[in-house]
């Protein structure tokens, strides 16, 4: 367990009551970190707490359920407050809250459905992690983990717009490991492939877009939500302490393959 070994360390974690958000703060929790878990349904959150308390905890609190939605910078501001009074410090930051309102061809989407994607899947990652840089930076250490999307590094006919919303986290993720590197902070992004979760259920639900997706990857399947999450614990923990300002793609083999 050394190399992935959480403990002493304090992760926030958004859009964790669901899909790849859950799998991931409570795979860090079963490595040993404290964990806030967020979503903007307290109920949502409090149960997931609640089970990871319960797993985990053995009599202590080891999550604390904080509500937030994303899009406001106050509720933001109060993540991260609530962060420092259950836990007192935030070594690890994962962005993983998304929304994709719109699904078709740029040209169709409304200003309203731009607007809501970029401000939920950029601005409010912008926002967060300079909310949570600057104590990183003073304890000089630190891990942000921006779970992006393949989306993010193809084009796409039905995707267009959340595609640019992901590239730009790529981007982020970036410019954080170039301007933070010299404070020992690493930041990553996650690009995953087509996952079992509500949030891509309009994908898999649909019969011939996920015929179309299993042919054209390689290994035949969609994906898990824990296949994503163990990739979080790895770049939070020891064993990807020398690895920054890159995109990790979990997809099957999806973007290298030739298939349809």
């Amino acid at each position: 367990m050394t190399l992935f070994d959480l403990k002493g360390k304090v992760a926030v974690v958004t859009g964790s009551t669901k899909g790849i958000g859950e799998a991931i703060v409570k795979r860090m929790a079963e490595h040993g970190a404290r964990v806030v878990v967020s979503s903007r349904k307290a109920e949502a959150c409090a149960a997931v707490a609640a089970d990871i308390n319960k797993a985990f905890g053995r009599g202590e609190e080891v999550a604390r359920a904080i509500p937030c939605n994303i899009s406001y910078k106050d509720q933001l501001e109060a993540l991260v407050k609530g962060a420092h009074e259950a836990f007192g410090k935030i070594d690890i930051l994962v962005c993983n809250a998304a929304v994709n309102p719109y699904f078709g061809g740029m040209a169709g989407c409304p200003d309203d459905a731009f607007d809501k994607i970029m401000a939920a899947n950029v601005r409010s990652n912008f926002w967060l992690c300079n909310l949570v840089l600057p104590e990183m930076a003073a304890r000089k250490d630190g891990c942000v983990i921006i779970v992006s999307s393949i989306g993010g590094l193809k084009g796409s006919s039905l995707l267009g717009v959340y595609g640019i919303s992901k590239a730009a986290d790529f981007q982020l993720a970036r410019n954080i490991a170039v301007e933070y590197g010299r404070h020992n902070i690493r930041a990553n992004a996650i690009a995953p492939g087509l996952i079992k979760t509500h949030f891509a259920k309009a994908l898999w639900e649909n019969e011939d877009i996920l015929k179309a997706s299993n042919a054209g990857t390689p290994l035949g399947r969609i994906g898990l939500p824990d296949e994503i999450a163990g990739a979080a614990v790895f770049l939070a923990s020891a064993a990807g302490a020398y690895m920054t300002g890159q995109a990790v793609v979990i997809d099957g083999g999806r973007t290298i393959s030739e298939g349809p």
